[in-house]
């Protein structure tokens, strides 16, 4: 019993006792003192002891093997082989799947040159674990450093048959290569059809000098992978190969039937080996051929990217227009146009709709197949959501293809099924025009009919259908198409139209229906362009009296124009008179426009910001006319006022300085 159970002043814990034991485990134990053995007793009571150590090791842990091998390596320093092999496969009894044993077991016996006692390891090692390479190598090894060939081939034969790794049949070639035996090494690729297997394969054959059984296998590699499962490493060697045999049109052959066939991205190596090709051994055609697949690439990548981006698809087929042949430009023009646009929306057909258009035009232009041409534009207008919105263009240049192929009346139909369909202006004035350069001008009457009642408020039509009428010589059909024209109650232009309708009054020498022109015109509008319009009118008419109806109409004018709020159109109309009077005026009638002219003077105003704010100041110019300030007594009353200032301000410059009034009274 433990008298004192307080605690001890130095208290040792676990963790201490543990890491104590550990650091003693390292110390240094002396050496056993060397024994020596002076008689066969003392060997065979050694020999005892050590045999009772090793077999108590082996009966406390049967399952570690090292102690197993170490037992028959101490066997085999004695040189008693027999019990090492009693050891060993005593060994292989517990555990036969571990490699190091059978290694072990197979280095004794060949050690001790037990040949036939090595190979019966070896066989019994590979027939018990035929995937340990390991074996096989040794076992090979050996049987070719005894020389026997014969005997280490019949071990490469069987191990191909488990169909062992690239590396094991790698030596089985070179063990053939060693001995001269080029015809008897393996065909790996039956076994691992790998792309650098078959190259390795020919080129083995090329390195031989066996070149026509290299191409064969080049042949047969393509043949094997397809197209389905390309690699450009494959077509690199094949066209390096037919490059060293100076075959240089099946190298470009390769080339080519490789670059169209293998995806873009994965032929990198196959652009940049092909352009090495080309500057080495091609002409300037073919350096530009390489150029174009290149670009090509690029497009499609960027059309694979995007392929609603049309300006690439554009890039990309002025670049096989240039280069390529018909069925390939079709292609690329069939895939481009099957990316329509998900909106419909026009401004998102814009670019879209000119692939069609440059399609038709090729089609036409450059592959001259009329009915390839007819069949696009059927299927570009079939495609156009018309309900919802049109183009023109489309129609138009459709219409004029089938004019240039002789076929009028089917561009009459297109052009009559677009205004049914979808009417527009362009449609319209591209039909009128094609009926006018055919001289059909009762058809262009019905024409221009339906356009005004489809767009009865556009002015240029109407001038147009006039005009028309004025050529053909119905003077009163014009003049009733103006009449209808300036009746209707919404015009996009109505300046231009009255001036056409002016001018041609004129052309006729109709002088009193163009002054009621000008009078009808001047009840819908008081513009100062109208006035001095009509008074030019009334001087070119080329008449004495004339004269007095041109100054009557300024009068008019201007006095009509006393309440209009812009000044500035006031002055025009003053500045026109004058120049008229200065050139056929006489002296009275030019000092009384001079006094109608207006005063120029400076004002200020106050400005405000948009938030109501005050924003300063700013200074204009505002015109004062003679007549206005008759009639305004304020504008007198200003005037004396300034008058009475400027005295004032003379009378205290004369008081200012008494000797010059006293100069001035003197003299």
């Amino acid at each position: 019993q433990v008298k004192n159970k307080a605690p001890a002043e130095v208290q040792i814990t676990a963790e201490q006792l543990l890491r104590e034991a550990k650091e003693r485990e390292l110390e240094l134990l002396p050496p056993p003192p060397q024994q020596k053995i002076t008689d066969v007793e003392e060997l065979n009571d050694y020999k005892l002891r050590k045999r009772k150590t090793f077999e108590d090791n082996i009966r406390k842990n049967r399952t570690v093997i090292s102690n197993w091998i170490k037992y028959a390596q101490w066997e085999e320093s004695l040189k008693e082989i027999q019990r090492a092999r009693s050891i060993y496969e005593r060994a292989l009894d517990v555990d036969y799947r571990n490699v190091t044993l059978w290694l072990k077991y197979a280095e004794m016996e060949m050690k001790n040159r037990q040949v036939n006692h090595a190979r019966n390891i070896w066989d019994r090692a590979i027939t018990t674990l035929p995937r340990v390479n390991q074996f096989w190598y040794k076992y090979t090894y050996m049987e070719e450093m005894l020389g026997n060939v014969a005997g280490s081939r019949q071990v490469f034969e069987r191990w191909m048959e488990w169909q062992p790794e690239e590396q094991a049949w790698h030596s089985y070639i070179n063990f053939e290569l060693r001995y001269k035996e080029v015809d008897r090494a393996p065909l790996l690729v039956l076994v691992h059809p790998d792309v650098k297997n078959w190259i390795k394969y020919a080129r083995f054959e090329e390195k031989h000098s066996y070149f026509a059984h290299a191409r064969k296998v080049y042949e047969r590699a393509v043949e094997f992978f397809g197209e389905e499962h390309m690699d450009e490493h494959l077509y690199v060697a094949f066209a390096k190969f037919e490059e060293n045999q100076k075959e240089f049109e099946r190298v470009r052959v390769i080339y080519k039937y490789a670059l169209d066939r293998i995806p873009k991205q994965e032929a990198q190596n196959l652009f940049k080996n092909y352009t090495i090709f080309e500057k080495k051994f091609g002409d300037r055609r073919g350096i530009e051929d390489i150029i174009v697949s290149k670009r090509r690439f690029q497009y499609e990548e960027e059309v694979k990217a995007n392929p609603h981006n049309y300006d690439a698809w554009f890039d990309y087929l002025r670049l096989v227009e240039s280069d390529t042949d018909a069925e390939t430009v079709r292609e690329v023009y069939e895939r481009a146009i099957a990316n329509v646009p998900p909106i419909q929306e026009k401004r998102h057909w814009k670019r879209y709709i000119y692939l069609w258009i440059n399609y038709a035009l090729y089609e036409e232009l450059e592959a001259k197949a009329s009915k390839r041409t007819r069949q696009v534009y059927q299927a570009c207008i079939e495609l156009i959501p018309h309900k919802k919105f049109t183009f023109a263009k489309i129609w138009l240049l459709y219409a004029q293809f089938e004019i240039r192929q002789k076929n009028l009346p089917f561009a009459r139909r297109a052009l009559g099924t677009s205004i049914g369909k979808c009417p527009k202006n362009k449609l319209f004035k591209g039909y009128i025009e094609l009926e006018l350069q055919l001289r059909e001008f009762d058809r262009c009457r019905k024409l221009y009919e339906k356009f005004l009642e489809f767009a009865p408020e556009n002015c240029t039509s109407w001038i147009k259908f006039a005009e028309l009428e004025t050529i053909l010589g119905d003077i009163d059909r014009a003049r009733a198409i103006y009449e209808l024209a300036i009746g209707q109650p919404r015009l996009d232009m109505p300046e231009v139209l009255w001036k056409s309708y002016i001018d041609f009054e004129i052309e006729q020498e109709e002088y009193e229906k163009t002054r009621n022109l000008y009078r009808r015109l001047l009840q819908r509008t008081q513009h100062v362009k109208v006035w001095i319009s009509f008074a030019q009118f009334e001087l070119s008419a080329g008449r004495e009296e004339n004269l007095s109806r041109c100054r009557q109409i300024y009068e008019e004018a201007n006095k009509a124009m006393r309440n209009c709020e812009e000044k500035e159109e006031r002055v025009m109309l003053l500045e026109s008179w004058r120049s008229f009077e200065d050139e056929f005026g006489t002296d009275t009638t030019k000092e009384r426009i001079d006094k109608l002219m207006p005063e120029k003077i400076k004002k200020r105003r106050k400005l405000q910001a948009e938030d109501g704010s005050d924003a300063g100041w700013e200074e204009y110019y505002d015109y004062i006319f003679p007549e206005d300030t008759a009639n305004q007594p304020n504008l007198k009353l200003l005037a004396m006022a300034k008058l009475w200032k400027k005295q004032q301000q003379e009378r205290e410059a004369a008081e200012m300085d008494p000797d010059k009034d006293i100069d001035e009274s003197q003299s």
